[in-house]
């Protein structure tokens, strides 16, 4: 087997899982029933079983909010999985390709992060991703770690979806206009997964390939300039498109604060890899066709 990929449910776990399929990988996907990665020697036992040549973690606690009063959940699975994980990779001499996020900064910089910033998480969330990172870092010699943002797709839940739906019942939408960030396709993201998965297992990769990287859509944008780009993108096949006026962070209740700025710097891993996502304004259509053309 070349591939275990973990967290095959998930947005970005659903495209890795289309495209490897189309690419004629041997690969094996896991979603929860079949693997809690919270169950240590469950996790253990199952990779060192299946002994695959790489293993892809993209298994995550997302739900920002309700992390703030559910953190045993979210550490459970954004820092213990991680953790397991890496032992047994680090055991087997495996490859491990975890999945972060933008939130592991606070958002005060006022250029995009790098992967040398120091993180400051805002919430738990964040927290929980933090000690997932430290965790693969410690144990797991052979690791990429890929931070990215925004992320939407054509599977699962997400913001572009949130729009489509609110915009078909509301004539207004009051949108968050004070934070910024890369919008990214979970389609476009799979695919540099895999490629950088390929290149591990083709033993192409220098020790420089190893470590933490950035990996979002070029370009960047507010949640209310998202969504205006959605609906002018998308009005052709709407009936009726609703107004989308600008709201501070201020003025949207949330539990958990969120970083006012969390663009990513993706430099790193375009030197390395010689990988550059295209912009997200190019990437949007592509989900928002695929996701109509389901609607119909």
């Amino acid at each position: 087997m070349d591939i275990l990929l973990i967290g095959a449910n998930g947005q970005l776990g659903w495209e890795i899982s289309r495209r490897a399929a189309t690419e004629g990988l041997l690969f094996h996907a896991t979603v929860r029933a079949e693997l809690d990665v919270t169950d240590r020697e469950a996790v253990l036992r199952y990779v060192d079983q299946l002994k695959p040549k790489a293993v892809v973690n993209a298994a995550a606690y997302t739900a920002v909010d309700k992390a703030e009063s559910d953190a045993e959940a979210a550490y459970a699975v954004n820092r213990d999985g991680p953790t397991y994980l890496a032992e047994v990779c680090a055991s087997l001499g495996l490859p491990l390709i975890h999945m972060s996020t933008d939130y592991v900064f606070d958002g005060t910089k006022t250029e995009a992060y790098t992967e040398q910033d120091p993180v400051a998480p805002l919430g738990i969330y964040g927290s929980s991703k933090v000690a997932g990172e430290d965790a693969v870092r410690k144990i797991c010699p052979r690791h990429v770690i890929l931070r990215t943002s925004w992320v939407y797709g054509v599977h699962g839940q997400n913001f572009v979806k949130t729009m489509l739906r609110a915009g078909a019942e509301l004539e207004v939408l009051r949108v968050v206009d004070d934070q910024y960030g890369c919008p990214t396709f979970a389609g476009d993201l799979a695919d540099k997964v895999l490629t950088i998965a390929n290149r591990i297992i083709g033993g192409t990769v220098s020790a420089d390939g190893f470590g933490t990287f950035h990996c979002a859509n070029q370009g960047q944008t507010t949640w209310c300039g998202f969504a205006r780009k959605v609906f002018e993108v998308s009005e052709p096949r709407l009936s009726r498109v609703p107004k989308v006026n600008a709201i501070p962070t201020t003025a949207y209740p949330g539990s958990a604060k969120r970083p006012g700025n969390s663009v990513l710097n993706c430099g790193h891993l375009a030197r390395i890899f010689g990988i550059q996502l295209r912009s997200w304004e190019e990437a949007l259509p592509e989900m928002l066709n695929e996701t109509l053309n389901l609607r119909k």
